[in-house]
Parts: C-alpha cells; structure tokens; sequence
C-alpha cells in the first residue's frame, strides 16, 4: 500500500509540475539589457538578452526566455546597458592615425599633396603601419567599431594587426600611379594586392580587398587592371570617388565625363565595389551607382573639415544606394570614433536639407550597422543581432548624468552617446573588451610605441 501511495504522489507531481526541457549550454550570455538587433523589425527588446556559441549567435529574446532555454558558465550583465550589434566603419586608413593632427584647416589637395603625402614618402614603413594599425584598433575598439574597412600600404601588415587585435577587417592594398613606400610602380602595386587577397582569402576575420586609389591618381589602363584582379580573385574592390571638385575638373577636362560616368566607361563597376565619399554626383551619376549597385561610404566629418562638400545622401538612400557611414582617416578627421560620425551624419543633413526630419536618429543607427555591413558585402555575417549571424556585438551605457533621462534607446545612441561610453565589446564570439578593459592588446605598450612614432614623424616633417 505504501508502495502505491508513493507512485501515485510521483505520477501526481510529474502531472502538476512537468520536468522542465534541458537548456542547452552555450559559450556566453549577454542578458538584462536593452537589445537593439536592427534586424528590420524595429524591435526594442527590454529586458533583453542575447546567446552565443562559439562565434555564433543563436538566440535574441527576452531576458527571461534566454534564460528558460539556455545556461553559460559565462554570463555579462547588461543592466543599464544598450546592446546591439557592433558599428561598422566603411572607410578609413588605419596607420595615419600617427598623422593626427598634423596638418590641419587645409584644403584636400593642398593637405595631400603638400602634408601627407611628403610625410608617408619619409616615414612610412612596416614598422610604421604595424604600429599606426595597433594604435587605431585599439581606438577602435574602444569606441565600438567591431569591422572596418581600409585603404593603405603595407596592408599586410594591417591584416596581421587587425587580427591580433581581434576586430574584423575588409582591407585594401592601395595601387597609385607614383611610387610609393610599398610599391614604386602600380604594376608592383598589382602585384602585391593579388599576393596579399591569396594570402587572406578565407580568413575568419579579415577580408583582403584590391584598393585603386582614385581616378585622377591612376590611368584608365591600370584600373581596368584591377578590376581584372578583383574579378578573377572574386575580392571587394575600394575607391575614393568624387571627394572634391578639383576631382570633378579634372574628370571633365581629360575624359569630358564625371568621374563616376568615367569610371562606368572602362567597367570599373562591378560586383562589391564600394565608393567612398561620392560628394560631388549629378542625378545621372546616382543612377549609374543604383543600376551597378555600388556601395557607398559617407564621411561627414573629414568633408566637413576639408570643406569638400556635403555628400547627396538623402537622394542616394531614395535610389536605393546602400550607403554606410566611415570616419575617414585620423589624419584628416580627426578621430575613429562612430557614435561621432552617426551624430554629424544626421546633424548635416538636416541642416542642408533645412529639414529636421532628414536622416534621422533610426536611420544613422542603420547606416553604422547593417547598411555597412551591406556596403561591405558581409551583410549575411554581421550589421545585425540575429540567429546564425556571426557575433559581433557592443555594450553602451545609459548610466551618468549626461545619459540620464533616457526616453528612447535609438535616439540616445546618436544624439547623446559617445565612444567612451561603450564598455563592452564581443567579436566572432570572443570577448576584446570587457568594462572598458581591452583584452587583445596592451594600451601601454600600444601608446608608448605610437609616442615614439611620432617623435620620428615630426623630426621627418620638421615640425
């Protein structure tokens, strides 16, 4: 009888209280804070929470029903906190941060050809760029750029940089017609961008691309050159495009086109190729860069600051060019942060369309994630916080007096946060900074080296 009561009282509970599903195990949890995914649904997930596995994500709900479906000895919490996918620099030129702030309130031209290009031609090395690149990772990092994209010398040893600092990187061998510190001809350019793309190709962080540097350095025969690279390789092809009207002049005196329709006229569009700038267009060029589907980077603050111009985004957007957001390089910005780049974006072109409604708060969170990754052509890897997307992710803080009310998580993001106040950040699954604690790279060491660095580049300029 005893017996029967005990399995009765067994079968009951299994009846009131079923035995719950295993959770499944996975490498890390974020929960408690407000998740943005920018996954197209507009969702504000709060409180919120997202799985990871491996390099993975696997799941984003709720912070409850992550933590009914799934457990990890690794656990961050996220409370006070914004988390959404990492932001994506499209353009920039990662060593020249050794160049902050060494020429300024200069016209592009003037800054390039009297500045900038003197001083690479004295100081730029290996060394130079292993250096410069650790200084502008950990900058990065720091500020919330999880992928960037870049156009330099040496860029092996930017890959090489990039992926010991652990961030993600679509990376372009520079090719420019005079010589230069890593090639003294644009065939040996050629020739070291296609070594560079077979030596990356398939790398779980960096993607090597072919990088011609504009039309008006670089004659029709050499860029049908690299097109032909970038094709037969299957990389991403960068280039700058329209930045300046002196570019425009010189389009239209040589070839009596724009420089976008000179550069259609020899096939230079193709699959992923990314424009960066793209200021000075006309209606007709906008439409070739829609037709080809050509992505594009806007730099706000550099054509800010060089005075270039104000690039036609809102009319890019509605010919349904993908248009990511870039810093440009330190040297001519001056700085990597993102947040800062977000703000100025919406703050431009506002101003120029005399429209407070123009690109708002919603729309430059879009262009800093997953339009970028859309430029970049990784679009079905990262930009968003969804199931088998690779991830990459960050951690803002809505603590402080500055944060504080916060109303709307989207609207604080670019109007009130800043790059210091990311405090987290996940790469391919791997924690690179952790309560603003950089874990891939010593800050000491990275900033004592680029102290040095500019020793050496002030005695070469004589400043």
């Amino acid at each position: 009888m005893f017996v029967g009561l005990c399995a009765l009282l067994v079968s009951l509970g299994a009846l009131l209280w079923p035995p719950q599903p295993a959770r499944r195990n996975v490498s890390l949890i974020v929960t408690g804070g407000i998740v943005v995914p920018m996954d197209g649904a507009a969702r504000i997930i709060n409180p919120g929470a997202v799985a990871v596995d491996g390099r993975d994500v696997v799941a984003v709900d709720g912070a409850a029903a992550i933590a009914e479906r799934f457990a990890s000895a690794t656990t961050i919490d996220a409370a006070g906190q914004i988390v959404l996918p990492g932001l994506i620099n499209t353009h920039t030129h990662a060593p020249m941060v050794l160049y902050r702030g060494l020429a300024d309130d200069l016209a592009l031209m003037e800054w390039l050809q009297k500045y900038i290009f003197p001083a690479e031609a004295k100081t730029v090395s290996p060394e130079f760029v292993r250096a410069g690149t650790r200084l502008a990772a950990l900058e990065m990092i720091q500020s919330g750029t999880t992928a960037y994209a870049d156009m330099y010398y040496f860029e092996e040893e930017i890959a090489k940089a990039t992926k010991e600092a652990g961030i993600r990187g679509v990376l372009g061998e520079t090719i420019i017609q005079f010589p230069v510190p890593d090639a003294k001809t644009p065939a040996d350019g050629i020739a070291r961008a296609t070594a560079f793309i077979r030596q990356w190709k398939g790398d779980d962080l960096i993607v090597p691309a072919i990088a011609p540097h504009a039309m008006y350095t670089l004659d029709a025969d050499t860029l049908k050159q690299i097109r032909a690279v970038a094709d037969r390789e299957r990389a991403p092809l960068i280039i700058h495009l329209a930045e300046t009207l002196d570019e425009v002049k010189i389009a239209r005196d040589k070839y009596k086109m724009t420089p976008v329709q000179f550069l259609d006229s020899i096939g230079l569009w193709g699959d992923r190729t990314l424009a960066a700038h793209a200021v000075h267009l006309t209606p007709a060029d906008i439409q070739i860069l829609a037709k080809r589907r050509v992505g594009v980077s806007h730099n706000p603050e550099s054509n800010m600051k060089l005075a270039s111009g104000t690039a036609p985004v809102l009319d890019l957007q509605k010919a349904g060019v993908v248009v990511g957001l870039g810093t440009d390089g330190a040297a001519s910005n001056n700085d990597l942060d993102m947040f800062e780049a977000m703000r100025q974006a919406a703050f431009l072109h506002k101003l120029t369309s005399k429209d407070p409604r123009a690109l708002p708060a919603a729309t430059a969170v879009r262009m800093a994630t997953i339009d970028g990754a859309r430029t970049l052509g990784l679009d079905r890897e990262v930009g968003s916080l969804e199931p088998g997307k690779r991830a990459d992710l960050i951690l803002v803080s809505t603590r402080g007096a500055r944060q504080t009310p916060m109303y709307d998580p989207i609207s604080h993001l670019v109007y009130v946060a800043r790059g210091d106040d990311v405090q987290t950040m996940i790469v391919n699954g791997k924690i690179v900074m952790r309560d603003r604690r950089v874990l891939t790279l010593d800050e000491a060491a990275v900033l004592d080296e680029a102290v040095k660095w500019s020793a050496k580049v002030r005695q070469a300029v004589g400043r």
